[in-house]
């Protein structure tokens, strides 16, 4: 086996129900949604459990709720002895990575989250700005399409590079359907507007990331112990004020996640483990390059089964 990269996933993954199966059965999972609760004085638990589905997505909810449930599911991998090379998520996952690199303490990174939801939603006014995803078209095209719609009053940029045909653009709702058309017209094959509450990794998120960077002060941030792929960059970093600083520009950037995957590629990993909900980040790294091996740890079942895979391997 090759080198080992865990992938943790973002916003957009939430499932009424995520990790309750494993808090059941184990006292340490268990634990791990009661922590969530004291550090946010609300039983966060019960919504992650119970819903409705709803209150969930609210990305003031969403953000914390599957950072925990991410990070329940890392800490069955952990006990079963699965190790990883280095570490990266998707935009809001990027802090599952870094509680799971030793940079950031878990009660710490439930806080964070919760703030930084609650400043994201309340950036843009609702219904001012939009994000929506561009299949069909590569980078450089819809580049040239996004600049042509943008202004400076009201601007659309590129916000998710997730794989090659598949790009989030993200700005003032006007710049943001005006671009979707013309990225049509222009060949790509179609525009799916995204359910946000707003434009997040935009420009229009710099008020947001000035006030996150006030609260983020007030957390310690310790060198990493494995490197974490940085949205903002698609490097690898260990150092606590690189990534308190990559913490807060993600805010307002692009999530280069195409390159992160090409970063780990090149860097030797051939093993890919999503960890968390859903399966989103298994089919981008497919998508990315057909050789690499992906697989999910989302629920027991594939937690078994990646379990029996890997043990298979290393015999």
């Amino acid at each position: 086996m090759g080198k080992v990269a865990f992938l943790f996933p973002g916003q957009g993954s939430q499932t009424v129900g995520m990790g309750k199966g494993f808090a059941e059965k184990d006292r340490d999972v268990a634990d791990i949604f009661r922590t969530a609760d004291e550090v946010l004085g609300f039983p966060l638990s019960d919504l992650i459990f119970a819903g409705p589905q709803e209150t969930l997505t609210e990305t003031v909810n969403a953000q914390p709720a599957i950072l925990t449930a991410s990070f329940a599911f890392f800490a069955k991998v952990k006990e079963a002895g699965l190790k990883a090379d280095y570490v990266a998520g998707h935009s809001l996952g990027e802090y599952t990575a870094l509680v799971a690199a030793g940079a950031l303490s878990f009660p710490d990174a439930v806080k964070i989250v919760r703030e930084r939801g609650r400043l994201m939603e309340e950036a843009v006014p609702s219904g001012q700005g939009t994000m929506a995803a561009i299949l069909g078209m590569d980078r450089e095209k819809l580049e040239k399409v996004v600049k042509a719609a943008s202004t400076p009053e009201e601007p659309v940029e590129l916000a998710n590079i997730n794989c090659p045909g598949q790009i989030v653009i993200s700005g003032k709702t006007p710049a943001v359907k005006k671009a979707a058309e013309r990225a049509k017209a222009e060949g790509a094959k179609r525009a799916v507007f995204l359910e946000v509450s707003g434009p997040f990794h935009s420009s229009l998120m710099k008020p947001a990331a000035e006030k996150f960077a006030g609260f983020l002060a007030g957390f310690p941030l310790r060198d990493a112990e494995i490197p974490v792929i940085a949205n903002v960059t698609a490097k690898p970093v260990r150092d606590g004020e690189q990534i308190r600083k990559s913490l807060i520009e993600q805010l307002y950037s692009p999530v280069l996640w195409e390159d992160s995957i090409r970063t780990l590629i090149g860097l030797g990993v051939d093993t890919f483990v999503e960890i968390g909900p859903g399966k989103v980040l298994t089919g981008l790294v497919k998508k990315i390059d057909r050789s690499a091996k992906a697989v999910s740890i989302h629920d027991e079942e594939s937690f078994r089964t990646v379990l029996e895979q890997w043990e298979g391997n290393e015999e």
